[in-house]
């Protein structure tokens, strides 16, 4: 099914045209009153960086006489090239928003009543101490789970919890990118790895649209191999915009890329088209790959994932014209099935067999400061530090999730991230034991967990939950306490590691006064530390002492990331594999000669891994200890019933997850969204363009409005996600589209726990 597609078959497959966009009236009236310039008073550039999204963009933005009028892409920062997309654009329209927060609430009624009093600071900890307390005083501190967006501010936030007792730390990851961590953590020993798109000769994307779920480096790094000859090949049930952009578009049947990835292993090794010296010197277990890959023939998953067997011998073969060059982007919100563990793995075996690793073009470790100074023989990069601490109370019992904990089955989930689903599930069978209280940062499980009305349920269970956030998010719409925190334009803050081929370090910089009551997150945790008599965990005074922390006194350093937003030492991209890079390296630092091989290259660190080989493997002894998954299995799975269609669902370019959809500007862009059916399949049903519908799933009904299009398989819905908000307080994203996790049952995968996102729906005309 994979064929060339301009950017007009695009426009008609979509059902587009091209229309004028009026603001409306409310929207025109805060862009003017941030964007009012005066003939008298001061004007300044301050260099930070974006929080629209995870990620975290280096900026710099105009202020003229305290207002914030402006925000661009930092021009000093080479990987965005001083660009910014909608989203970093819009904060101004986030930051002067009279829907946010603008002080503390304790909630006065029901829970989900919408009825709060405004409180003080201090009475809103005072509140939240004496709740905290009581908790731990009957159920023990390990009853209080804490979760947050990852980031920067989770260290405070998880400095906060450990203190108190609590194991039970999370982030959103595996309601996203979990299965690719633990992959990365199975093959390497680490997760600290990326891919260099830019210098790419081949991209396979498994169901991920970067020109619609936009990571700015990683868009432009894949323009600039496709501008440079590179192919973009996209493997998805829908015509996405990167469909539309790619060379070849394979409409996959959902849930069996899995079946895809093992044919491509098994023609790249039937005929002999892999790196046989780099797979012998580099890895651990490639005879078990073979073997267990013999029966995946091009011809049996043809039957599997309705891709041709001569498509699927194309694929795999252009990819080894292509090697080193070429690669497996390993995805991102995109969990099509309960095997997301064994696709992730499999996705980076192809990857390592090509031999494209520590070369320009494929996958790389992340250059750590203490890598780098390892390499160099001296202390080239400052590792960040952090303040010394007491020791943390020892948990009474392990974590909920079980992560990192031996013998349960999330064992190898990292517990920085953990398994967030499983904080509501704890809630509501008090399995492996209850969950009472819950701290939310930055975050909104209401609309970023599946199956919404359980999460709610679980909610309304809680004897205490506080939310920190800007707006009364939908999560916010069921607190017991509400923490307007400072949006990342009002705060200084220390360092975050931005590194990549290159360590480098941003620094997030305050650009305008708070325009509310509200508080900056490192502040908030020490404030609520202190007022729980663990003041001795937060020593520092100010954000400025805990930079200096940071950067073991460094004031150069400091003064040069505020003048640029951000410190990077001077380096070239490293890859360990190339010559040339490494001579550059070598160049800087002679003393780096002693770790160069007879080949000129630098592969100490391939073959001393955190692994029990030493070596990248393929074959995981700890994945088929733990689980019998030495090597990855297909396992058909059902995910509908034959009578259902499959419903997936992505990202939007304008919007971020569960966290914009009420920004001023972004919503005027994009204020809804609607569910893609192919022609066939709505003629079938009677449907046309516009029509309503209620789309009904095993966890949920939901409304939608048809939009009809070639560019969705005949058995597959689609729509965006993070719409259908629940919370009053979102005014203008309030019921707007449809709540797509509303559809999605509750899911933790085996082994890396990720979230599913696909289910099957009836739809029904209404």
């Amino acid at each position: 099914m994979g064929r060339k597609f301009t950017r007009r078959t695009f426009l008609k497959l979509s059902g587009a045209t091209a229309a004028a966009f009026a603001v409306s009236g409310s929207v025109s009236r805060l862009v003017s009153e941030a964007s009012t310039e005066s003939q008298a008073g001061s004007s300044e550039l301050v260099r930070s960086f974006c929080e629209m999204c995870t990620s975290r963009c280096p900026i710099q933005a105009k202020v003229e006489n305290g207002k914030l009028t402006y925000i661009a892409g930092n021009p000093d920062w080479a990987a965005t090239g001083g660009t910014v997309c909608a989203r970093g654009g819009a904060a101004v329209s986030q930051l002067y928003d009279p829907e946010r927060v603008k002080k503390p609430l304790i909630r006065s009624g029901e829970r989900g009543e919408g009825k709060w009093k405004e409180v003080s600071w201090d009475e809103a900890y005072a509140y939240i101490a004496e709740k905290m307390q009581d908790i731990k005083n009957k159920y023990g501190a390990e009853s209080m789970a804490f979760a947050a967006r990852g980031g920067t501010h989770k260290a405070y936030m998880d400095t906060l919890a450990k203190a108190y007792g609590s194991p039970n730390t999370f982030t959103h990851e595996s309601t996203c990118p979990i299965a690719r961590t633990v992959a990365k953590e199975a093959t390497f020993g680490t997760g600290a790895l990326s891919l260099d798109y830019g210098n790419a000769k081949y991209i396979l994307s498994l169901g991920r649209s970067f020109f619609e779920g936009i990571n700015v480096s990683q868009v432009r790094g894949v323009a600039k191999a496709m501008a440079n000859g590179g192919k973009l090949v996209s493997v998805d049930p829908r015509f996405s915009v990167t469909a539309a952009k790619a060379d070849e578009w394979y409409a996959i049947k959902p849930g069996t890329d899995l079946a895809l990835v093992l044919a491509l292993i098994h023609v790249l090794i039937r005929d002999n088209l892999y790196d046989q010296e780099f797979v012998e010197k580099y890895t651990e277990g490639f005879a078990a790959v073979r073997d267990s890959v013999a029966a995946a023939t091009p011809a049996w998953a043809a039957q599997e994932t309705g891709i041709a067997e001569k498509d699927i011998e194309h694929i795999a073969k252009d990819m080894a014209a292509a090697k080193p060059r070429a690669m497996i982007d390993w995805g991102w919100r995109t969990a099509f099935s309960p095997e997301e563990f064994e696709l992730r793995r499999a996705s980076i075996i192809v990857t390592l067999l090509l031999g494209s690793f520590e070369v320009p073009g494929g996958m790389y470790f992340d250059k750590s400061a203490s890598l780098i100074n390892g390499l160099a023989g001296k202390n080239v990069v400052p590792v960040l530090g952090a303040p010394k601490l007491p020791p943390y109370p020892k948990p009474s019992r392990p974590r909920v999730d079980g992560a990192q904990v031996k013998g349960q089955p999330h064992y190898m989930v990292p517990a920085s991230d953990g398994v967030v689903q499983a904080i509501p599930e704890a809630v509501l069978t008090g399995q492996p034991y209850p969950i009472k209280g819950w701290f939310v940062l930055r975050y909104n499980p209401v609309i970023s967990q599946s199956n919404t009305n359980r999460v709610i349920e679980a909610l309304k269970k809680l004897d205490l939950l506080v939310v920190c956030d800007i707006y009364l998010s939908d999560t916010a719409w069921f607190a017991d306490v509400v923490l307007p925190e400072s949006s990342f334009l009002e705060r200084d803050e220390g360092f975050n590691n931005a590194g990549g081929s290159t360590p480098a370090y941003t620094l997030r910089q305050q650009v305008v006064n708070p325009v509310y009551d509200t508080k900056p997150h490192w502040q908030i945790f020490k404030d609520l530390g202190e007022r729980l008599g663990l003041g001795q965990y937060f020593p520092w005074r100010d954000i400025e002492e805990m930079r200096a922390i940071q950067l073991g006194g460094r004031q150069d350093l400091l003064k040069t990331a505020k003048e640029k937003g951000f410190v990077n030492f001077g380096l070239k991209p490293l890859f360990l594999r190339d010559k040339n890079s490494v001579a550059q390296f070598v160049a800087k630092y002679p003393e780096a000669m002693s770790k160069v091989n007879e080949q000129g290259i630098i592969d100490g660190p391939l073959v001393n891994l955190k692994t029990p080989s030493k070596k990248m493997e393929l074959f995981s002894h700890e994945a088929e200890e733990l689980f019998g998954r030495g090597v990855p299995v297909y396992r058909p799975v059902k995910l509908k019933e034959d009578n259902e269609l499959y419903f997936i669902q992505g990202k939007a370019a304008i919007h971020t997850n569960a966290h914009t959809h009420d920004v001023p500007w972004l919503h005027a862009l994009m204020p809804l969204n609607r569910l893609w059916i192919h022609p066939d399949t709505a003629k079938q049903m009677n449907l046309q363009a516009g029509d309503a519908v209620e789309v009904t799933a095993q966890s949920g009904k939901q409304p939608a409005t048809v939009l009809i299009s070639k560019g969705i398989r005949p058995d597959t819905v689609f729509t965006y996600f993070g719409f259908g908000r629940l919370s009053p307080g979102l005014k203008r994203a309030y019921k707007q589209g449809t709540n797509a996790n509303m559809l999605l049952p509750t899911g933790m995968a085996p082994v890396c726990g990720a979230a599913l996102h696909t289910a099957g729906v009836a739809i029904r005309k209404i």
